[in-house]
């Protein structure tokens, strides 16, 4: 299964354009998850270039406007793995599917890859803002 961390950073970034003194507390509540998991992804997001923040001083702010961050941006800031799909270590080399497997589905994954990473940076921030409130 894809894990959470796009949508819970997408969510984070939403909440510090509408309001950067929000807290991580603050924010977590808004996700419903613990603060330790929103630190952790705005410390990616910020590694990435994408938030700052001030030792002190509760809040984060964007680096750009919304409009100038993709979602592109935001899911390179937080996924910790290359790709999207793996394919499984150990195939039978012995089996007739086995022995092709990996070949066959590692094109078909690039494809998959490749088109959700086009569409993610034709959307931006200000983009998912937009629907949030219409």
């Amino acid at each position: 299964m894809i894990n959470t961390r796009l949508s819970v950073a997408i969510h984070i970034m939403s909440l510090v354009a509408m309001d950067p003194k929000q807290s991580s507390d603050q924010i977590a509540q808004s996700v419903t998850t613990n603060p330790v998991v929103i630190r952790r992804l705005s410390g990616d997001l910020k590694k990435a270039g994408l938030l700052t923040s001030q030792a002190g001083v509760p809040g984060f702010n964007l680096t750009r406007d919304p409009q100038d961050i993709t979602l592109l941006d935001i899911y390179k800031a937080v996924n910790m793995e290359k790709e999207l799909f793996s394919i499984h270590d150990k195939p039978n080399p012995k089996c007739p599917v086995g022995k092709r497997i990996q070949g066959t589905l590692d094109e078909t994954f690039k494809s998959v890859q490749t088109a959700m990473e086009n569409e993610l940076n034709e959307q931006t921030l200000k983009d998912i803002m937009n629907h949030l409130f219409q």
